[in-house]
């Protein structure tokens, strides 16, 4: 079944949405879970991801289903281990991975950076479209799929090494990027 398939479903409030939704893009959406939670956590987040999804189309017409998906279970995940994170304050890759991005871009802690998120998030786009393919698909494992550098290493029949270097420098690209952008 192909996404505008069942868009159409939930649009029809047909409950068969979620379970086909779970077919086709099930396996990556506990992948993004599990990246950021523990397993059990994981598919309990997909789970009410997939709730979300429900409430959220309609109203929501997402052009790119796949990305309204994920994007809704990376969020959850993360509302979920800030959670875990508040109560046991333990560590693990989602802060390391935060961390290490974290000069790059600035907080969206006041009204007027939260007002470009908007305009933020476009440049960054833009300065991914502008990466060879491999550097790009490096750089959105760590810091979108929150990937370990050991497993996108594995993936991408790369060295750790060559996988941490290709991280800074992308890294301090997007930082002249956005700075010559007036972003930063």
């Amino acid at each position: 079944m192909n996404d505008a398939q069942i868009t159409a479903l939930f649009e029809a409030r047909d409950e068969q949405a979620v379970s086909e939704t779970m077919k086709k893009y099930g396996a990556m959406c506990l992948r993004v879970a599990a990246a950021m939670l523990p397993a059990e956590d994981a598919e309990e987040c997909v789970n009410d991801a997939m709730m979300k999804l429900w409430n959220a189309i309609p109203p929501a017409k997402p052009e790119i289903f796949e990305a309204f998906v994920v994007t809704l279970v990376r969020r959850t995940a993360l509302n979920r281990f800030e959670m875990l994170r508040t109560e046991k304050r333990g560590g693990g890759q989602i802060s390391e991975a935060l961390d290490e991005i974290k000069d790059t871009l600035r907080a969206p802690d006041d009204t007027e950076s939260q007002a470009d998120a908007k305009l933020l998030t476009e440049h960054i786009n833009a300065f991914l479209r502008t990466l060879k393919t491999k550097a790009r698909r490096v750089f959105l494992q760590r810091y979108w799929y929150m990937m370990t550098v050991a497993e996108i290493a594995h993936e991408q029949h790369m060295s750790e090494s060559a996988v941490k270097i290709s991280l800074m420098r992308t890294r301090n690209k997007l930082h002249d990027f956005l700075e010559k952008e007036g972003l930063l």
